[in-house]
């Protein structure tokens, strides 16, 4: 399996932080965001990572991440100049990636929860990381039916669930012949959903609900509440590593009641 990361755009809804910096370099606390979904990719054994991003950017994320071999993997780039919607950014990695299943993430998703098992599990299909937010609207959302998905609208004005579908998707080798077949949206846009969607009319579509945290790290609010969960959770593991260090029951000593 290989991996892509949607890293493109220009981070309007940041401004004027990404007025000469990328979005998805921007730090989270101790780390450049972009390190989040490539060590989500790396946890579930992908050595391969194709990065998708604009030619005036570039040489950024190149001098940050180099050719992966900091990270034990081997990184490509591909470039998407034109906003033309995430299935295109993904189409931009056919020439690495075709043959081959793809775990897709977009470079402002960070999870806290371990995804790297369904990797071990995933047949073929598509494979999607369902959350529960207090405004669905601002993403892709499913109808269910229990935990079946049988169908996604992109930001809807009046969502049919308070689940949204997160950045993270897993496709089989199909996916690129799919996206082929997409037209763009009212958006003028190739939708990553109506890519989904065409896994959901063969019954071919896995739903996975996330119970940890996961941030689309987009907005000033959801930029600083990712760096406020990865720094607690940090302290906190360094908290725990202590105790464990120095909590220590010494040969000499009888514990009584």
């Amino acid at each position: 399996m290989k991996g892509i990361i949607c890293a493109g755009g220009r981070g309007s809804r940041l401004n004027p932080l990404t007025k000469v910096v990328n979005k998805h370099l921007l730090p989270i606390y101790d780390k450049p965001m972009v390190y989040y979904p490539l060590q989500t990719l790396l946890s579930m054994g992908i050595k391969e990572v194709t990065v998708v991003t604009g030619s005036f950017q570039l040489d950024q994320f190149k001098e940050l991440l180099g050719d992966g071999s900091d990270f034990d993997c081997k990184i490509n780039y591909a470039v998407q100049d034109e906003a033309l919607g995430i299935a295109n950014a993904i189409y931009k990695a056919k020439p690495f990636c075709e043959g081959s299943k793809v775990a897709v993430i977009l470079g402002d998703n960070i999870y806290f929860e371990d995804v790297s098992v369904k990797i071990a599990e995933f047949e073929g299909g598509c494979e999607l990381f369902l959350k529960k937010v207090h405004d669905p609207e601002r993403f892709g959302v499913p109808t269910l039916e229990g935990r079946t998905i049988t169908n996604i609208t992109e930001k809807p004005e009046n969502p049919a669930s308070d689940y949204a579908v997160t950045g993270l998707y897993i496709y089989d080798e199909k996916m690129f012949d799919y996206i082929e077949r997409l037209k763009p949206s009212g958006r003028g846009e190739y939708e990553v959903t109506d890519l989904s969607n065409i896994y959901l009319e063969e019954s071919k579509v896995k739903a996975n609900f996330l119970e940890d945290e996961w941030i689309d790290a987009g907005t000033f609010e959801s930029l600083y509440r990712a760096n406020e969960l990865v720094r607690s959770r940090i302290i906190n593991d360094r908290k725990s590593a202590g105790l464990k260090r120095e909590n220590k029951v010494s040969k000499d000593v009888k514990i009584g009641k």
